[in-house]
Parts: C-alpha cells; sequence; structure tokens
C-alpha cells in the first residue's frame, strides 16, 4: 500500500494548490463506474435516452465525481488526516470524450474544539465546459503540537 505524505496543520499556507490530477473519459470508463456502483439510470449508458431527456450524450455519475475530488484531498492530507465534511454542487457535465481534471486550493485554516481544520475548495473541470462541479471539503490534520491547539 502507497504510503501518502502526511500534512500537519502548521506546514499548510492559505492560497497553496493541492495538487491535482486528470483522467481521459470514454465510454469504457463510464460503464465501469456504472457497472460498479450499480447506477443503472439510463442517462449514464444509453444515449438515446439521455437525448430524449435533453442531454447531448451520456455522462459521468455522482459517484464518480465524488470519489474523483475526494481523492484529490486524501492524496494531498495524508493517512492521518480526516475528511470532516465534503459539498459539491454538479452544475455541468463530465463526458466522454472530455479530459476531466481535479484540483483543489486552501482557503482557510482554524483550530475548533481542539481540532486543527483546514478549508478546501475543490473542483472537477474540463475543456468544454470549463468548472463542472465545484466544491468544499473541511479536513482535519494533525498537529506537530499533539492534540492541544494552545499555541497553535
Amino acid at each position: 500500500m502507497r504510503k501518502r505524505p502526511q500534512r500537519y496543520w502548521e506546514d499548510v499556507e492559505i492560497g497553496e494548490e493541492l495538487a491535482g490530477f486528470s483522467l481521459e473519459l470514454n465510454t469504457r470508463r463510464v460503464f465501469l463506474q456504472i457497472s460498479g456502483t450499480q447506477d443503472w439510470y439510463p442517462l449514464h449508458f444509453d444515449p438515446q435516452f439521455a437525448r430524449r431527456s435533453g442531454h447531448q450524450d451520456i455522462f459521468m455519475n455522482t459517484g464518480f465525481l465524488q470519489a474523483a475530488l475526494v481523492r484529490v484531498i486524501t492524496d494531498w492530507m495524508g493517512d492521518e488526516g480526516f475528511l470532516k465534511k465534503l459539498y459539491f454542487e454538479m452544475r455541468r457535465q463530465q463526458r466522454p470524450g472530455d479530459i476531466m481534471t481535479c484540483k483543489g486550493r486552501v482557503v482557510d485554516k482554524y483550530v475548533r474544539d481542539g481540532q486543527h481544520y483546514v478549508e478546501c475548495e475543490v473542483w472537477a473541470e474540463n475543456e468544454r465546459e470549463g468548472v463542472t462541479t465545484p466544491g468544499r471539503a473541511w479536513i482535519i490534520l494533525p498537529s506537530r503540537q499533539g492534540g492541544s491547539p494552545e499555541g497553535s
């Protein structure tokens, strides 16, 4: 199992970019995703149904986009970090033929109830639509000073 570098709250800077990644979306990836999640809603695998429903083509489902955003966060935070909350909006579609890129940025950090929080913007985008899935994440990171927030 790959061990991720650990992020500590004291080392995080507001404005810091989270390393993202890109994926080529193709029909095979769509079918593997819906098969794995058992999301058999025809918008995700039947182009004729999608077009009759007012869409240009099939598109990636919610679980895929959520997992992609979580990957950006967990790759950045390290194994001792804790993703407390993730919020995102599916405003535009990721479809076969797109290159989906997922990114993030630190927007705040603070101590609350003895926990060391980092708040991040996260998003998925593609060249066709721009930002398709904006979101926000609340992460608890370990402190180099231990569990006590004093002096943080």
